[in-house]
């Protein structure tokens, strides 16, 4: 049975569920494997613009399969390479969404655990319902965070709410998280679908190739260490926009409507 729901609209946005509401979506091994597949095969298509992640009732995801990471640990006794290599498998499950070209949106309606919070971490943007949670846990279960979730956390809140989160094992539920910055909004659990597939649709009304470079411009930001320097990298990236059909398709569409309004 199929541990993923996938609903491609016509406004091309993949509403992306993770639908083992039994396991409260818990990242196991077979729903990995299908992560990536699906990502594989919805970013090939050329039917899909943007993506949404969610969770099936009640929770967005509750964390890497505490039997899978059961098995990674015994085998950490004698062999910490494959260990090593076992946890780059779970890794899999965000981290494949982490380097999708396309914009990702987490839409986190209940708990995101330990590696269902590097689920959300790893989308371009969050919102949440109010009755979403996030707890990192990592140290409650003896566990260091991996996947790089300290430093997910630290960019998305500061080295004091990561250290509150992680150290002090803060929950934060989605208003919560709105105010430290760990979501862009948040909304009626009721909503939360509608306003996700809302913002993905604009992002996927961009032309594919402009919205890749745009997120690839902003993933360097964080390393530009001058404003001159980012004038350079944004120059060269416009200049090529400027010349792309899509762009003097757009601007004749802006003086159609010019005119008519006349």
């Amino acid at each position: 049975m199929s541990g993923l729901k996938v609903d491609v609209g016509d406004d091309r946005v993949a509403v992306v569920t993770l639908d083992e509401g039994e396991r409260r979506n818990a990242l196991t091994l077979p729903l990995v494997d299908e992560i990536v597949e699906t990502f594989d095969r919805l970013e090939a298509s050329g039917d899909v613009g943007a993506f949404v992640i969610t969770g099936a009732p009640p929770a967005f995801c509750a964390g890497a399969d505490l039997g899978d990471l059961g098995r990674t640990g015994s085998t950490a006794r004698s062999d910490s390479g494959s260990s090593e290599k076992g946890l780059r498998t779970i890794y899999e499950g965000f981290l494949r969404v982490a380097r999708s070209p396309f914009p990702t949106l987490a839409a986190v309606n209940g708990a995101a655990v330990g590696a269902g919070m590097n689920l959300a971490l790893c989308c371009d943007v969050r919102i949440a319902a109010r009755s979403a949670r996030f707890d990192t846990r990592f140290l409650k279960l003896g566990l260091h965070p991996g996947g790089g979730h300290t430093w997910m956390l630290e960019r998305a809140i500061g080295p004091q709410g990561a250290a509150a989160m992680v150290l002090f094992g803060d929950i934060l539920d989605g208003e919560a998280a709105e105010k430290a910055g760990l979501v862009w909004r948040c909304v009626d659990d009721d909503a939360l679908l509608e306003e996700a597939r809302r913002l993905a649709a604009k992002a996927a009304d961009t032309p594919p190739e402009l919205a890749k470079r745009a997120k690839e411009v902003l993933r360097q930001m964080p390393s530009i260490p001058t404003h001159d320097e980012a004038v350079d990298l944004e120059l060269t990236v416009q200049s090529w926009s400027a010349q792309q059909p899509f762009f003097a398709e757009r601007l004749a569409a802006i003086r159609d409507r010019v005119q008519q309004k006349k």
